[in-house]
């Protein structure tokens, strides 16, 4: 921990990529697992979750989707931000550049009080037509009066601004990241995600090969550890509010 923090102090641009495991001290269910929403093989429509949350299951039957969709925004319902997001937040002011590359749909960093932050897989509470440029931001799913909903302008489908199984990744969300990278990083700190997508490694080797500062902040060992020069095994809340407090 102590190297840890002094990692930190030391720093003035750094890029922060947090997974599934940041948003578990608030409550949120992961797909599979213990206490996981699906953590049997097939749903109950006999089918796995990646198929029914896939961008080609969208385009043959939103109903299914939808579905499958809702069923995970009620889940989330109601949960906040933890301390860990508040943490994170807190620590921006003190760098020329603190950016948080996000896997998670919650939003929770942004409540929480960060800015600079990329959405790579999107955000479950924005909402888009799938025909026309009709979007909206909704504070939860009860105020959709049916599902699949439709657009209020065309009546298309609508659908969350979300990356689904199969689905590339937003352009938007792309460009913001290689523009951050491209601008360069002196320290990468990875939390609660276990880097199985090229572009969540990716910045972590980058930055290992040119001897840059690494670290890692996971319950458990994962395939990207071996590149990084701390490894915290621990949950992502408690040890960022640590971490701060320790700067």
């Amino acid at each position: 921990m102590a190297q840890a923090a002094a990692m930190l102090a030391a720093a003035q641009r750094v890029l922060v990529i947090t997974g599934a495991g940041m948003s578990a001290d608030s409550g949120l269910p992961t797909y599979r697992g213990v206490g996981g929403l699906y953590d049997r093989e097939l749903t109950a429509d006999g089918i796995s979750i990646e198929q029914a949350l896939s961008g080609d299951m969208f385009k043959r039957d939103p109903a299914v989707s939808w579905k499958y969709i809702a069923e995970i925004e009620r889940a989330c319902r109601g949960a906040l931000p933890n301390d860990g997001h508040r943490a994170l937040a807190a620590m921006a002011s003190r760098f020329e550049r603190f950016c948080v590359l996000t896997q998670n749909v919650d939003g929770f960093h942004q409540s929480a009080g960060s800015r600079d932050v990329i959405e790579m897989h999107g955000a479950i509470h924005r909402l888009k037509c799938t025909r026309c440029h009709w979007h909206a931001t909704v504070e939860n799913y009860t105020r959709l009066d049916t599902l699949p909903p439709c657009c209020p302008d065309c009546s298309s489908v609508v659908r969350p601004d979300v990356v689904l199984f199969g689905e590339m990744l937003p352009d938007r969300a792309l460009l913001q990241y290689e523009q951050a990278l491209g601008e360069g990083f002196d320290l990468v700190m990875v939390v609660g995600t276990s880097a199985v997508f090229p572009y969540i490694a990716a910045p972590v080797q980058r930055a290992a090969m040119q001897r840059r500062a690494t670290m890692e902040i996971n319950p458990q060992r994962t395939d990207i550890s071996e590149y990084c020069d701390v490894c915290l095994q621990a949950t992502a809340a408690d040890t960022l509010v640590a971490l701060a407090g320790a700067m």
